[in-house]
């Protein structure tokens, strides 16, 4: 069964234009392209008269690129929601906790997630694996979604794509099924 089928949910996280701005989150994000998949997805999904929920982050923190006063706050143009696309603003990594998602995607009998968005080891995993543990059937998209470098707990310094293979090899089968792009618009 195709996925526009199911009950299915598109759910694009934190594509914020904080995120452009590198060096304040690590540097060396891997993904240039994903916003770009991201549209893609997006289109087809508008096509298709499907669920779309955006969430964004709202930092508490004054200092953060994400804080509302700052213009990284908003979100990045070509994925902004137009008429009828709801948008939640969450405080938190998961976009799960103090925001109404799950209230709604229930209402709306949505029992099966696709997510893509930024961070990859932080809102996207946290929000992954809450979606898994909440007993949604969740699709995460590997290539929709991009982080930054870490410097670990010695101060070694973890390339973005080791940050994000390994986040995703955490999150594959146990909360999620990690799938391409390109399987996804072929699933659809």
């Amino acid at each position: 069964m195709k996925l526009r089928e199911q009950k299915t949910a598109l759910l694009l996280i934190d594509f914020q234009k904080g995120f452009d701005n590198e060096d304040f989150w690590g540097g060396n994000r891997n993904n240039k392209d994903a916003e770009k998949k991201a549209l893609k997805i997006l289109t087809q999904w508008r096509a298709l008269n499907l669920p779309i929920f955006h969430i964004i982050h709202s930092s508490l923190d004054p200092n953060s690129k994400l804080h509302e006063s700052h213009p990284g706050f908003e979100m990045k143009n070509e994925l902004k929601p137009i008429k009828g696309e709801p948008l939640i603003i969450k405080n938190v990594n998961s976009a799960f906790i103090g925001t109404n998602l799950k209230e709604t995607l229930d209402n709306q009998g949505i029992n099966k997630l696709v997510i893509l968005g930024l961070t990859t080891n932080h809102c996207i995993s946290t929000t992954t694996r809450m979606a898994g543990n909440l007993g949604f059937d969740t699709l995460l998209v590997e290539d929709a979604t991009a982080t930054f470098d870490r410097k670990g707990v010695n101060g070694e310094l973890f390339s973005a794509e080791i940050i994000h293979q390994t986040t995703l090899a955490n999150l594959q089968e146990e909360f999620a099924q990690i799938i391409t792009t390109n399987k996804l618009l072929e699933q659809l």
